[in-house]
């Protein structure tokens, strides 16, 4: 075992954070919080996955869950590609694996949305293997422990804290040890700040060692983030005794894939006198301002890769020729459909506004 895991492992005991998937104990539980925590806080997480394991509380009620159902209560967690790939893993381990998590390490990366570090960290927590686990606390705490100079975000970075994660994982103890490292970099070292006077394993750690802590982990400069400017079309007809608005079903892949949004184009530049052309290019739908070119809500989100502002003005249709992809939604139903964090903020100013 390393000099420094027994501090390390003692200091867990001690001060491990209670979190509800270590209380359900469950392989399965263990599963959704690996999934939902993957790019997430903790702090964001835990209401969601309370929320998920009361409305899935197994393997199989996942399985047997409609998409939409997967999604709408995935809403607001963010990459969505997630919840669809835990979704088609689910029905994989149901009809493949009789309701279990397979035990080998090379099936777990088969299914969809688990790769080296989940399935590390499942076969590690769940069946006590002995495989490491690398996610962006435990870069960051190995990164600082054994002073690496070299960027984590790179290929030869990675490689390098995998064969460290792999040589200092203390044999049948895995599963302590890695919630360890992830509990010491959530609580003690921080991304900044690192609260070196209260680290069990402080007088282990190199980068401490030469003053250089706050320099690690070295990372590679990321790429200017592009910003998009697009527009989108509230629209809203009563029918019969409701009122309803047109929504878009976004593709089966990519972004937001299968997720709801009010019909919406990219433009260039100032988009207000876009707005007709643009979503008549888009959908062919032909619209009308209603007021103008005052937008009914401006909404600005930033994703993994891109920015994006989004104007969304009041519209009528002034032709009833449109794409397949649109569908008549009754405004009360809004909730049903799962939208992103863009057009969610869009409905509720619609609900909101109650002028249409």
């Amino acid at each position: 075992m390393p000099l420094f895991s027994s501090k390390l492992l003692s200091w867990y005991n001690k001060h491990k954070r209670t979190l509800p998937w270590r209380e359900h104990r469950s392989p399965y539980a263990v599963w959704v919080s690996e999934i939902m925590l993957q790019q997430t806080r903790v702090e964001t997480v835990i209401p969601y996955f309370k929320k998920w394991m009361k409305l899935f509380p197994s393997v199989r009620a996942l399985a047997s869950a409609s998409e939409r159902e997967v999604l709408n209560a995935w809403e607001g967690l963010g990459y969505y590609s997630r919840a669809r790939n835990f979704h088609k893993a689910a029905k994989t381990v149901v009809e493949n694996y009789g309701g279990k998590l397979p035990r080998d390490v090379d099936e777990l990366r088969k299914l969809p949305g688990i790769g080296r570090y989940t399935a590390g960290a499942l076969a590690s927590i769940i069946y006590d293997m002995n495989e490491p686990a690398l996610d962006g606390n435990l870069k960051r705490v190995y990164a600082r422990l054994f002073d690496v100079k070299t960027p984590i975000n790179s290929t030869e970075g990675e490689k390098l804290l995998w064969k460290i994660a792999r040589e200092n994982l203390p044999k049948g103890k895995a599963a302590d040890f890695n919630q360890a490292l992830m509990d010491l970099g959530a609580m003690v070292c921080l991304p900044k700040n690192p609260r070196c006077d209260v680290c069990p394993i402080a007088r282990d750690c190199k980068a401490r060692g030469s003053g250089v802590q706050h320099l690690r982990p070295v990372k590679m400069a990321k790429k200017r983030v592009p910003h998009n400017v697009h527009v989108a079309a509230v629209i809203v007809e009563r029918i019969g005794n409701s009122l309803y608005v047109l929504l878009s079903q976004r593709p089966s892949n990519g972004l937001l894939a299968g997720m709801w949004e009010f019909p919406n184009a990219r433009v260039e530049g100032e988009p207000a006198g876009d707005v007709a052309s643009a979503l008549r290019a888009a959908y062919r739908l032909n619209v009308r301002m209603k007021r103008g070119l005052h937008p009914l809500t401006v909404v600005e989100h930033t994703y993994s890769h891109f920015k994006v502002t989004v104007r969304a003005f009041r519209c009528e249709i002034s032709s009833k020729a449109m794409s397949d992809n649109l569908k008549w939604i009754r405004l009360n139903d809004l909730r049903k459909y799962p939208m992103g964090k863009v057009d969610r903020a869009i409905a509720r100013k619609l609900k909101s506004d109650g002028h249409f």
